[in-house]
This record gives C-alpha cells, sequence and structure tokens, in this order.
C-alpha cells in the first residue's frame, strides 16, 4: 500500500501511495508510511552488512560501526 524508495545514505527518493489508500484515515496512512520508511532504514543496513562483510573478510565489525567514516 506505501512504497518508500531510499538510497544507500538513507534519503528517501520516493513515496508511492496506493489510490485506495486515500480513502482511509489520516492516522492510518501515517502510520503505513512511518512503518514503510522504517523498513526502507532495515533494507539498507541488511543492504551495507553484507556489502561490507565482503569487503572486511568476515573481520566483523563491532554493533553501530557505519561505514564509510
Amino acid at each position: 500500500m506505501v512504497r518508500v524508495i531510499m538510497t544507500g545514505r538513507y534519503d528517501v527518493k520516493r513515496i508511492t501511495l496506493d489510490p485506495e489508500l486515500l480513502k482511509d484515515d489520516k492516522e492510518i496512512i501515517e502510520d503505513l508510511i512511518a512503518a514503510a520508511v522504517n523498513d526502507a532504514v532495515r533494507k539498507v543496513e541488511l543492504s551495507s552488512k553484507e556489502k561490507y562483510a565482503g569487503m572486511t573478510g568476515g573481520i566483523g565489525l563491532p554493533e553501530g560501526f557505519k561505514m564509510p567514516f
């Protein structure tokens, strides 16, 4: 119902809403947008972990460590 396009630098490029969603209550729409943004953030973090795991040779970085510096 809500789709968020986000870059690897956590910039939101686009939010797409299903037209049927616009018939719903404002609070429901806000909650769905927040959930979609949070999901996009998790996907970026997972993608970054996978990408840098290959670069670091499996060294393992501390939790919360973000690259590039």
